[in-house]
């Protein structure tokens, strides 16, 4: 059954909303890198993602970060490098559901978004976070923090799609109803 533009638009509106809120509840999991925040907006966005297809999803992600920089800390440059990571592990998943819907699918797309997440993470860090932060520093501080920036992403993305999957199913026939 074909989504109204009004239902996808005020969804969009609503999960945005909700991935705003939820990004304050965030805390770092590695001491040593406390830069790495965890929180699970991206549940949101994957979530809507899946309701309302790819272009929302990506909307959800860009409205958050905007939203963000009204309270940013770090001049724009964490918000940026979070579009770029955000979209990277919600696109996958959610254009291949919008093809072909079931369990089985849905798992290996979320086991490759995670992948692609971690990759991009690491390609943004390199190249947008540390030099606009550290500098002449940034390829040292890169290296020393190479590992923390691949198992901050692999535990993010792996939790993120772990409460997705849980939740969507409760979520979607809800969305059904209204």
């Amino acid at each position: 059954m074909q989504k109204s533009k009004t239902k996808i638009i005020a969804g969009t509106a609503v999960f945005s909303a909700l991935c705003f809120g939820v990004s304050f509840l965030e805390f770092a999991i590695f001491p040593v890198a406390s830069f790495l925040k965890l929180d699970f907006s991206n549940v949101f966005a994957l979530i809507g993602g899946f309701a309302f297809g790819p272009i929302a999803g990506a909307c959800i992600i860009i409205i958050k970060e905007l939203l963000r920089l009204l309270v940013t800390q770090s001049g724009g440059v964490g918000e940026l490098a979070n579009i770029v990571i955000s979209l990277s592990f919600v696109l996958l998943p959610t254009i291949v559901y919008t093809k072909k819907k079931g369990i089985k699918s849905v798992i290996v797309c979320l086991i490759a978004a995670c992948l692609l997440q971690t990759v991009m993470a690491l390609l943004a860090n390199r190249f947008i976070t540390f030099p606009l932060y550290m500098g002449s520093s940034a390829p040292a501080m890169f290296e020393k923090f190479f590992w923390y920036i691949v198992a901050f992403n692999l535990i993010k993305s792996v939790a993120v799609s772990a409460i997705t999957f849980l939740v969507y199913k409760e979520i979607s026939r809800l969305l059904e109803r209204l």
